[in-house]
Parts: C-alpha cells; structure tokens; sequence
C-alpha cells in the first residue's frame, strides 16, 4: 500500500525544550529544538510512512500571536490543498494550544486531520512525553475517515471544541470536560468513542496584511467585588469586543455588568462566556448578553474576532491579502 505524506509543522513549545539537566522538567527554555531534529531522533515516526517536516516557528506558545496564527493557517491550508497529503500534525506549546486549535478548525474547515500535538516536559527530559505524543498522533493523522482539528496528548484524543488545558504539571493535562475524548491511543492503534468532528461555524480563512487589522477584543472576569473600572479603560482604548469570564451559569457582579451594558450601548460587542471548567451556559431568553455557545472564554475570543474580522471584511474596512 502506497502511504501519502503526514506534514509536520512545528512552533515550539515544550515538546521542543531544552533543559540543562535532564531531571530537570520546569526549568527548561522552550522552543529550542527543530521540528527536523525532533523528527530524525524518533525512528518510529520514520518507520509510520513518508514525512515532511517545516518549521512554522520556534516559541513558548504563552507568546503566540496573531501573525504566526496567519501563517500557520496558510500553510495548513497549503498543505491540505495537495493530493499526496493525508494529513497534518503541528507540534504546539500546550499554554496557548486550545486557542490554537480552535482557530485553526474554523478558519481552515479541514476534510482532513490536522493534529495538535504538545508535551509537559522537554525533549531532553528523562522520561520526556513528547516522542510518544508525536508518535499517537501520526496515528491519528493516518487513520482512515480521521478529519478535523483535533488534540491529541497522553494518549487521548480531544476534538478543537471541547478540548481545554486543566492541569499546570500533569502529563495528561487536557480534558474535554463532561463531553469526554473522541477517543484512545493505545499501542499504536486509535479507539473511537465517538464521531470526528464538523466544521463548527462556517466562517472563510481572512488573510489580513498585517497584525494591526485584527480587532482588539480583550478578556475579564467577574468575581466578587469585581469593578467597571476596567471595562471604562478598554473602551477608552478603543477595544471592539469584550469576553467576560462570569460566574456560574453566566452571573455578573451589579457594578461590572452595568459597564459592559454603557460598553454595549457604545458599540462594544460583548459575550458572556462562564469561568466554570465544565459544561456550558443555559441562557436565557431575555439575557443582556449573548453567550458563547458552550465555548470557554479563551475561544470565545477568538471566535469573536473573527466575526469582528467578517463584518469590517463584508463591509469593506478590511481587504483580504491580494
């Protein structure tokens, strides 16, 4: 049987750390070894089938920012147009990689697998992760019917949408909340508990000219005491959305929710996202707000950016990249 090519991209991360000692584990630089080196010191990624490997960038994904995600979607989406592709794996820094991952599904909408892959400790580590959760996802990225962006770490496979970063130390420091894995790695074969994902919104990939074309769009949280201070000095600076982290079912302290409803009135689009790590909001009907549709409130920003990104493309404040 002929295998078509897995791409790998990398950005860094953990899973490409350095550490002086290899007992070491938190005291490590992120993102100082190459996808390449990476690749050729696993020798089972090389006996799974053809390879290709390139390096996106190379940085601690707490510092991930707008530019690197337009051109990973680019180059995602370059390498998903080509027929002797199966499919994608990028190697990503676990702080940022829910972010990531959700974005990456909805600008690229993928038919193929495009698989998210990370490490809790670095490569030089005594018993580093990362070999093992490159490896899983090769599994996953040349299982037949695999599709959409999905995350794969310590064995389990996470959809875009539910998947989320819960744990600080933990190897296996994903979950995806009360809706469960897609599914298990488990020597070298995938068990499926249930169906790949679809594209969650149909939302075009927007290539902008540059950073300053994203819209600022900021997160707060309400917790006791919590002021309107803040709102008044995002607005000041001009942001264009606001995702507040609430409490419970979607609950704001008085004073902070009547300075995101001025924000409102004053154009300010804002989404109730809720700061409970499991399950979403159940509005109601005659919420002030509109919620984020079970998403937390990381990738409720991103979604709303992009809809910012949509109507200033539709109304014609943005061009794409000519």
């Amino acid at each position: 049987m002929n295998l078509r090519n897995v791409v790998i991209l990398g950005t860094g991360g953990t899973i490409a750390g350095r550490s002086a000692s290899a007992i070491d584990n938190i005291g490590y630089t992120a993102a100082d070894v190459e996808i390449g080196q990476l690749v050729a010191k696993n020798l089972a990624i090389a006996a799974s089938g053809p390879v290709v490997t390139e390096q996106i960038c190379q940085i601690d994904s707490k510092d991930m920012s707008f530019a690197v995600w337009a051109h990973l979607a680019t180059r995602v989406n370059h390498f998903l147009n080509k027929n002797d592709v199966q499919g994608i794996v990028i190697t990503h820094g676990t702080d940022t990689l829910e972010e990531t991952a959700y974005f990456l599904q909805v600008v690229c909408r993928p038919t193929k697998p495009v698989v998210l892959t990370c490490a809790m400790r670095p490569a030089t580590s005594l018993a580093s992760d990362g070999a093992q959760n490159m490896l899983d996802s090769m599994t996953v990225a040349r299982h037949p019917g695999a599709s959409g962006t999905v995350v794969v770490c310590a064995g389990t496979l996470h959809n875009a949408f539910d998947v989320q970063k819960i744990h600080p130390y933990k190897l296996d420091a994903f979950s995806s909340g009360d809706a469960g894995p897609v599914g298990y790695i488990e020597e070298g074969r995938l068990r499926l508990l249930r169906n790949w994902q679809i594209p969650l919104i149909d939302t075009a990939f927007i290539a902008m000219k540059n950073i300053a074309d994203w819209p600022r769009v900021e997160i707060i949280m309400s917790y006791a005491g919590a002021s309107s201070a803040i709102v008044q000095a995002l607005v000041d600076q001009g942001v264009r959305g606001i995702v507040v982290a609430a409490t419970g079912n979607g609950t704001l302290h008085h004073d902070l929710e009547n300075g995101l409803r001025m924000a409102q009135a004053a154009g300010v689009r804002i989404v109730r996202a809720t700061r409970c790590s499991g399950g979403p909001i159940q509005s109601l009907s005659n919420s002030i707000f509109p919620d984020s549709k079970g998403l937390n409130p990381a990738k409720a920003r991103v979604a709303l950016l992009l809809e910012l990104m949509a109507d200033d493309l539709a109304s014609g404040l943005l061009r794409p990249v000519e």
